[in-house]
């Protein structure tokens, strides 16, 4: 059994982590500034610009096929570039991706749809959650209803990242109310903001904001439905859980540069004649910290490991989502206490990485329903207690 990385694993994480360090980390004290002054953190232009310099160092499309002109990278290399990417609270994101589920398009949506995103000429967003439907995707009201060859859409989405900003959305709608969402009674359609919906901020406590995107009687034309009738909420569950692992990965960047933090903090800070990392109570959080880091990381790494090899990733990937969540609360709860008032200020980073983890117990599925996972596939007898090693 080997733990370590491969050459071309390392080389690719060192240059992502090289490319983080002189791109993009030194831009946080300007965003810290603009979001003090509730100002957008990175402007379009400027993450298309950090886009392009990251395509110079080798990086597009990260889980785009090679033949659309990305990298394909392994699940595993691409939970090591998403724990890069947490080290920094820049929202920078590599540039080249689309949604899993727009591959499924037709030559014609590939044209109109797929190859601008890819190329950074077009935004999407992905559109299921609903008011009454969050955890519940299956409870979706939102309406479809044929008029001639085109399609009328009424209803609310909401919490829907990237919803401001998207010139097209992925919006699954019940097409047939008898079939039931379960049943094939939803279909995905791409929604160009243009045919008439509209978006508002929802104000959150952490950076940044989703949006409720409001659909009044907005025409959708047949040639724009994704997939095939009735296949909506089958797609939707493909987007949902493809990258569920890459949000506990994520996390493992944030704890590793917190705890960092409290390392110097615990050696640099002086009270009582000596620094606070030699009193029990702190270095005992940063020991608890590291440790549940590490469980943190190969359960990630399983995960990831899962969708290489093929294999139904949902078990795995639920239990690094639950608990990768938790350690990152947990592991920046520590960091803020050990900082004491100034970790409580705006000066410095923890408090803004305290509201934003807080999100990742919620959003892709929340601690709860990670939990129903996991159980139900151990007492419906899914799994095996011990995985693939069992």
């Amino acid at each position: 059994m080997d733990f370590s990385m491969s050459d071309e694993e390392r080389a690719i994480r060192d240059t992502a982590r090289e490319f983080i360090r002189k791109e993009v980390m030194p831009l946080e004290p300007e965003v810290l500034r603009r979001e003090r002054e509730h100002r957008p953190a990175l402007e379009r232009s400027e993450l298309t610009e950090l886009q392009h310099k990251a395509k110079a160092f080798g990086f597009w499309g990260l889980a785009t096929p090679e033949s659309d002109g990305g990298m394909d990278l392994p699940a595993v290399t691409q939970a090591l570039i998403s724990e890069e990417l947490g080290r920094t609270f820049v929202p920078f994101r590599f540039g080249g991706e689309a949604d899993n589920i727009l591959f499924h398009a037709n030559a014609e949506q590939r044209r109109e749809y797929l190859e601008p995103t890819i190329a950074g000429d077009r935004l999407s967003c992905f559109a299921i959650t609903e008011p009454g439907a969050g955890s519940d995707a299956a409870n979706i009201k939102l309406s479809a209803v044929r008029d001639g060859d085109d399609w009328i859409l009424n209803g609310e989405k909401t919490f829907i990242t990237g919803g401001n900003e998207a010139d097209f959305a992925i919006v699954v709608a019940v097409t047939d109310k008898d079939k039931g969402v379960r049943g094939g009674g939803t279909t995905a359609f791409l929604v160009d903001r243009s045919m008439g919906w509209t978006s508002e901020w929802i104000r959150v406590m952490g950076p940044g904001g989703p949006a409720s995107l409001v659909f009044d009687n907005v025409r959708v034309p047949s040639r724009n439905i994704l997939g095939e009738i009735g296949q909506g909420f089958e797609l939707g569950m493909k987007w949902i859980g493809k990258g569920r692992y890459l949000i506990p990965a994520n996390a493992l960047g944030i704890a590793e540069r917190v705890l960092q933090m409290a390392i110097e903090q615990a050696n640099s800070r002086v009270t009582f004649g000596r620094p606070i990392g030699e009193n029990q109570a702190i270095a005992w959080m940063i020991a608890d910290s590291e440790v549940e880091l590490e469980a943190a990381r190969w359960l990630v790494l399983r995960a990831a490991w899962t969708v290489d090899q093929g294999a139904d990733p949902r078990h795995s990937s639920s239990m690094a989502k639950l608990y990768g969540a938790g350690m990152v609360n947990r592991v920046v709860d520590r960091v803020l206490q050990i900082h004491g008032g100034m970790g409580y200020t705006q000066e410095l980073p923890i408090e803004r990485w305290y509201r934003q983890v807080r999100l990742y117990r919620i959003f892709e599925g929340t601690d709860e329903m990670q939990r129903l996972i996991i159980s139900r596939d151990l007492l419906r007898g899914y799994t095996k207690i011990g995985g693939h090693l069992a």
